[in-house]
C-alpha cells in the first residue's frame, strides 16, 4: 500500500510538471532570468520618441537591402537567420553600432534570444530579436517566439525589449532555392508580451546509448 501511495503521488507531481504556464509576463520573465530590468518603452518620452524614429529607419532600410538582391533559401523559416544581417547593417546607417550581444561569459553568442544589441544616442542598452511571418499565419496559434533559460543568458543589462518582423513573399526560385523578399514591416514592442513555457524531458547520448540499453547494432555493407 506504501508503494502503491508512493507512485500515485509521483504520478501527481509529475502530472503537475508537465502542465504548461501561461500568460507569463515578459517581462518578469526576463528580470527572473537575468537580473536585469526589462526598460518601458514610451512613445509620449521625447528620447523614446526619437529612437522611434530612428528604428523606423533602420527597419525600412534593412528591408531595401534584402529586396535589392533578395534571400536564397530552401525554407521560409530561414530566412529569419539571414534576415539579422541585414538588419545590423541597417542600424548602423542610422548610427547604431549593433552587434551579436556578449553573453554573461563575455563571449558573443550568435544562438539565442536576443539577436543584436546597441546603444542609443541616449547612451541607454536596446535588445533587438529578429522575425520573419507571412500574413497567411499572423492570427495563428503557431508559436513564433523562444525564450530558453541558459547558463551563459545573453540578456546582462537593463534594457529595452524589441522585435524586427518582415512580411516575407518568395519572388522566385534560383538553383532549387526560393527568392524571398520583404512586402512589409513590424516593430514590437516585447516588454508587455505575454509567453508560455511548456516542459520537456529529455536524454542525452551517454544516457541514450548506454550499453545496457542496446539490443543489437551493427555495420551497412558497402
Amino acid at each position: 500500500m506504501e508503494d502503491e501511495s508512493y507512485i500515485k503521488k509521483l504520478e501527481h507531481v509529475i502530472k503537475q510538471m508537465l502542465t504548461p504556464l501561461k500568460n507569463l509576463p515578459f517581462h518578469l520573465v526576463i528580470e527572473s532570468l537575468s537580473g536585469c530590468k526589462v526598460e518601458s518603452f514610451d512613445i509620449n518620452d521625447t528620447k523614446d520618441e526619437t529612437l522611434l524614429s530612428n528604428l523606423i529607419k533602420a527597419i525600412k532600410k534593412a528591408g531595401q537591402l534584402v529586396n535589392q538582391n533578395g534571400i536564397l533559401s530552401q525554407r521560409a523559416n530561414e530566412v529569419g537567420n539571414y534576415i539579422e544581417a541585414y538588419v545590423k547593417a541597417a542600424l548602423r546607417t542610422v548610427g547604431y553600432q549593433a552587434d551579436i550581444p556578449s553573453a554573461s561569459s563575455g563571449s558573443r553568442k550568435a544562438t539565442g534570444y536576443p539577436d543584436l544589441e546597441f546603444i542609443d544616442e541616449f547612451k541607454r542598452y536596446n535588445y533587438i530579436e529578429c522575425k520573419t511571418f507571412n500574413v497567411e499565419s499572423l492570427t495563428t496559434t503557431f508559436r513564433s517566439f523562444y525564450l530558453s533559460p541558459s547558463d551563459d543568458f545573453k540578456v546582462t543589462k537593463d534594457a529595452r525589449h524589441f522585435a524586427f518582423s518582415f512580411e516575407i513573399f518568395v519572388d522566385g526560385t534560383v538553383d532549387n532555392k526560393n527568392k524571398y523578399k520583404c512586402k512589409s514591416w513590424k516593430i514590437i514592442n516585447l516588454e508587455k508580451l505575454s509567453i508560455d513555457v511548456k516542459y520537456e524531458f529529455n536524454a542525452d547520448n551517454r544516457r541514450l546509448y548506454d550499453k545496457e540499453l542496446i539490443i543489437a547494432e551493427g555495420e551497412f555493407e558497402n
